[in-house]
């Protein structure tokens, strides 16, 4: 997807993909990750989500990218917090104690730049880009993760010729393809979750299923 694709959704405030609340896969199964208190969570495309809210709140440091500065702002500004600001390269970097939200192209980063990431969380980065993308987005991670991350990945299935992404349909024999060469990934849920989209129903779509997957870097 081009850059101005997402700062005109950010514009016009077209969010459907924001939760007013935060993930329930994210809050059942990311304590199986067994993570450290202080440890580092990258969130890529994180938008303004109260996920990670809700990770610094488990006592994580977030470390989110996103493209918009509007979401990055609005994160801080609806959580009353007022962050500090310095530019970072091609990136400009708004950071409170447990948070840092890098605004700027995820692509252009660099595994110096996030530091030590002990996790992943994606919920919304693969399913946002176009088939032609996800492959560049995995080999990304690739490059800035280390070797013993482990993450928490949400996905949906659908049928993509019955409406238009994004979010996309990332199937599980795709996320399987895309990320087991560098990591063990289970499917841990599946649901059909169509009844609660009112977008998707709408659309005519004869299904939505929503999938977490636990995964732990080779």
């Amino acid at each position: 997807m081009e850059p101005r694709f997402w700062h005109e959704r950010w514009a016009i405030n077209q969010i459907g993909f924001n939760q007013a609340e935060v993930n329930p896969y994210l809050q059942q199964f990311w304590p199986e990750l067994n993570l450290k208190a202080g440890e580092r969570v990258l969130v890529p495309l994180c938008g303004k989500s109260i996920d990670m809210r809700w990770l610094t709140q488990q006592g994580l440091h977030v470390v989110g990218v996103e493209l918009s500065e509007k979401a990055v702002q609005e994160f801080f500004s609806e959580a009353g917090i007022e962050p500090e600001i310095e530019e970072r390269g091609q990136f400009k970097v708004y950071r409170v104690e447990a948070c840092e939200l890098w605004c700027g192209d995820f692509f252009a980063l660099k595994a110096r730049d996030i530091g030590n990431c002990a996790a992943l969380y994606d919920r919304a980065a693969l399913i946002a880009l176009p088939a032609d993308m996800r492959w560049r987005y995995v080999e990304h991670l690739k490059r800035i993760l280390p070797a013993d991350c482990r993450g928490l990945l949400i996905s949906l299935d659908y049928e993509q010729s019955e409406i238009d992404g994004p979010p996309f349909s990332v199937p599980e024999d795709e996320v399987m393809q895309l990320l087991s060469p560098e990591w063990r990934v289970k499917l841990i849920a599946d649901y059909d979750v169509l009844d609660h989209s009112r977008k998707f129903k709408d659309a005519g779509a004869s299904r939505l299923i929503e999938s977490a997957y636990r995964m732990f870097r080779r």
